[in-house]
């Protein structure tokens, strides 16, 4: 049988028009930073992904920078600044911030003070959606972009971030987005690439990758494939709910992207449901990619009052765009199999 990637909110599979774009970057020979036609056509290159980019964020091609990831781009936006965050934020953003924001059992976050804030658009694990209030200092859009309709200029946010891989293009590349007037120390310093912001010579495939990711991503958007991935999600729980009784599906009753579901069974270690799954032929996860190698639990369930055997109990679908009803509907089937086994055993 053909393997079935569930994994997306990891990474999504590289897309036909990054992967056209890349191709094309290759025998593209110059150095953005050189004055010579080579370099000129590389950096007119760099310069239309970033155009491409800007469009889909619904933001000003200028007030893009460049960099490898979203990790990068939050210790960009974040060190030093000592900003509010909350349990739920990635381990990247965590890094950075004073975990002092609540948390209830819904998974939303309370934010009293914005410009001293930061807040992620969507979690990487539940899917959960939050309410992103203006004049926040940073937001995490790294799961929400591609799925969501966004509009950077339109928010009222200081800073947000983004990485390709997950729309589908490159792994290795990512954005962070200013507003106009705003400015952050460099970390990497050197030749002064990136106005500044972040030296080092530009990672020009993986630009061109992610611009025409951005481009496509941005036309699936418009085009509704979200909502049909959304009805899958929908399917598959109401396939999984009645045979499963005392599964959690986490945000349920939520705003939650269009793609995810969330699957607590207290007692069902979510590494052994990995396992499992991986030998049924789905790639599936135990929560976000940083953390799903490490048997410990979900700090987000922890977060959201779960106590620690149902926050390390949980599995993480997250469909994609080419996701098939006939995909979702084998691994409901395989999952409920092996749960059937797994309550067995515990009689």
């Amino acid at each position: 049988m053909a393997r079935i990637y569930l994994d997306h909110n990891a990474t999504a599979p590289l897309r036909r028009e990054a992967r056209a774009a890349m191709v094309a970057a290759m025998d593209v020979v110059g150095n953005p930073s050189s004055v010579h036609a080579e370099g000129r056509a590389a950096k007119a290159l760099m310069e239309r992904a970033r155009g491409q980019l800007a469009e889909a964020l619904g933001a000003q091609a200028a007030d893009i920078v460049f960099v490898s990831g979203s990790t990068e781009a939050a210790a960009l936006a974040l060190a030093g600044r000592g900003l509010h965050g909350a349990a739920v934020e990635h381990d990247a953003v965590r890094a950075w911030v004073v975990e002092d924001l609540a948390v209830d059992g819904a998974g939303r976050v309370r934010l009293e003070d914005a410009p001293a804030s930061t807040l992620q658009l969507a979690n990487s694990e539940t899917g959960i959606v939050q309410d992103l209030p203006e004049g926040l200092a940073v937001s995490d859009w790294t799961q929400g972009f591609g799925k969501l309709p966004v509009a950077f200029d339109w928010s009222g946010i200081d800073m947000v971030f983004v990485s390709a891989h997950k729309i589908g293009g490159p792994k290795g590349i990512g954005a962070l987005v200013l507003r106009r007037g705003l400015d952050v120390e460099a970390r990497i310093r050197g030749g002064g690439q990136e106005m500044g912001r972040r030296s080092g010579t530009e990672n020009l495939i993986g630009i061109a990758g992610f611009g025409a990711a951005a481009e496509a991503a941005a036309q699936d958007l418009a085009s509704g494939v979200w909502d049909r991935v959304d009805k899958l999600r929908n399917i598959l729980e109401k396939t999984l709910e009645p045979r499963a009784k005392g599964t959690i599906f986490v945000g349920k009753d939520q705003t939650r992207l269009p793609n995810t579901s969330l699957m607590v069974t207290p007692g069902w270690k979510g590494e052994t449901q990995v396992m499992q799954m991986d030998l049924a032929g789905f790639a599936v996860s135990a929560g976000s990619a940083c953390s799903s190698g490490k048997v410990k639990a979900s700090g987000v369930l922890r977060a959201m009052g779960l106590d620690e055997e149902a926050a390390a109990s949980a599995l993480r679908v997250s469909l994609g765009p080419e996701t098939t009803e006939a995909e979702v509907m084998a691994f409901a089937e395989a999952w409920l199999a092996a749960r059937d086994r797994w309550a067995a055993k515990r009689r």
